[in-house]
């Protein structure tokens, strides 16, 4: 292997992407452009949950329990007057995600009974999170019920046989922004780098010039080599701009190594990279190329890597599917480097697994271009 004529490939190569300024803009703004959306406009969090509440009850005791919805952060009511017309009129509407009716005979039903809560239940994550929510309210609310009537009758201060301490380790505030930022940064990097390079073998094919380069003595392994190294220094622009963004714009907490970070990040990018340049000398054609980027880099990045959909809960063919997803072993890694602040020794097999895949794909690129190179 000559590294002089892997450096001249280089060169080459890093000029032609210098010299077309909107393809250099695509590769340098979008990753911040998707960033910049996805981070702001993309949130789980769910708060302020407009209500409406129909009080039949009309009592200091259904008035406290309405004063423990609109005191918490997780709901809106909107009214405290309504009737079953106005809340089938407004989850009709998509004005309130659920009604909350307190019966005529609140009060007596404390001793054992039930409010009604009806939920619109045509986006079913954000009922279960609603009933989830109003649930713990109405128990909370009925704990708290039940000590003041034994405090009144025995006269002696009541307190719950077992209490709860919740501490959370990862992620106090409990902010999706968090859990979504060093999420994205995969997704994002695995796009550009198949795109980037899906476009940098097929259009040698179709302009001619690859008859040029199997007339000189460069071997497929230093073509592959130096056309991934100019690409991979984009890459890497891009990769830092993602991180400086995280940290700093959407303050995401980095608590890992920034060595593991890199190397991590590398050997991500170096088969990302190697993905899109083997779809490139497969298909030899720019159109196809690009087609088959797009759909093998975006969607399985997105939907299984663990981005946002957990894997657990997925079907037992697609989980085994997600294996062979290299975006899902590095969403893993920068989550635990941002939020958990492990490393290596956690993480090893993740970045095995990233090795592993980035040197099979590398050699799958290279043997398609041998028969071609000779």
């Amino acid at each position: 292997m000559s590294f002089r004529r892997i450096r001249a490939v280089f060169r080459k190569e890093f000029l032609h992407i210098v010299r077309d300024p909107r393809s250099l803009g695509m590769a340098l703004l979008i990753p911040i452009l998707m960033l910049g959306l996805f981070g702001y406009a993309l949130s789980l969090d769910v708060n302020h949950l407009p209500a409406i509440i129909y009080d039949q009850d009309n009592s200091p005791a259904s008035r406290d329990l309405i004063q423990a919805f609109q005191g918490s952060t997780y709901f809106d009511v909107r009214s405290v007057s309504g009737d079953y017309p106005s809340i089938e009129k407004g989850i009709n509407s998509n004005k309130i995600v659920f009604g909350l009716v307190i019966p005529p005979d609140f009060t007596r039903l404390l001793e054992g009974g039930n409010v009604q809560v009806l939920l619109d239940g045509s986006d079913s994550n954000t009922a279960s999170i609603a009933m989830a929510y109003v649930t713990t309210v109405v128990n909370l609310y009925a704990l708290e019920r039940t000590a003041q009537r034994l405090d009144q009758r025995t006269g002696m201060h009541v307190k719950p046989l077992t209490e709860a301490q919740v501490r959370v380790w990862y992620n106090n505030d409990l902010k999706s922004r968090n859990f979504i930022v060093p999420g994205l940064i995969p997704v994002i990097l695995m796009i550009i780098a198949a795109l980037l390079t899906s476009l940098c073998i097929a259009p040698e094919w179709e302009n001619g010039t690859m008859e040029q380069l199997l007339s000189t003595p460069i071997r497929p392994t230093e073509l592959l080599l130096g056309k991934l190294s100019a690409f991979f220094v984009l890459g890497a622009a891009d990769t830092v701009m993602s991180l400086l963004a995280a940290v700093f714009l959407f303050n995401v907490p980095l608590k890992g190594s920034l060595a593991f970070l890199g190397l991590s990040s590398f050997i991500f990018l170096f088969g990302a990279l190697s993905w899109g340049i083997f779809i490139s000398a497969a298909t030899k054609s720019q159109l196809i190329a690009y087609q088959v980027g797009l759909l093998s880099s975006f969607l399985p990045a997105f939907l299984l890597s663990g981005f946002i959909y957990a894997v657990d809960n997925m079907p037992t063919v697609i989980r085994f599917i997600t294996n062979f997803i290299p975006a899902k072993y590095y969403v893993t890694i920068m989550k635990g480097i941002f939020l958990k602040g492990v490393g290596m020794k956690v993480m090893w097999l993740e970045l095995l697994w990233l090795t592993v895949y980035a040197v099979i794909i590398f050699t799958l690129a290279v043997s398609k271009m041998k028969p071609k190179i000779a």
